[in-house]
């Protein structure tokens, strides 16, 4: 079983940065590629970026630039650090894993395990 707990989340003025981690606890298995979604008011729940244990990398192209992944395998955390924020990216961010191999590069429904989401809410 997979267990993800985000933080990091909070208000920010537009331009600025953040940082979200996400840990996971593993009792099985061994994590094979996390990633981060994210979901809007009235939003439909959307990939904004994810790492493979390979070190394999996808962004969103809204994201491609400002943010960046990255994760630490032998602590099971995965981080996205956010910059020049903007209001767009206001959303409910949300961690995910999978435990076996899936499509690259991922997809929502590759991922079995998510976090409760973290609120990032960029001000203009």
């Amino acid at each position: 079983q997979v267990q993800l707990v985000e933080s990091g989340g909070g208000l920010v003025q537009a331009g600025g940065s953040l940082r979200l981690s996400c840990a996971a606890s593993l009792t099985i298995g061994s994590i094979e590629a996390m990633g981060w979604y994210r979901q809007a008011s009235g939003q439909q729940r959307e990939l904004v970026a994810a790492i493979t244990s390979g070190g394999s990398t996808n962004y969103a192209d809204s994201v491609k630039g400002r943010f960046t992944i990255s994760s630490d395998i032998r602590k099971n955390t995965v981080y996205l650090r956010m910059s020049s924020l903007k209001p767009e990216d206001t959303a409910v961010y949300y961690c995910a894993a999978r435990l076996v191999a899936g499509t690259n590069p991922p997809s929502l429904a590759d991922f079995d395990y998510w976090g409760q989401g973290t609120q990032v809410t960029v001000s203009s």
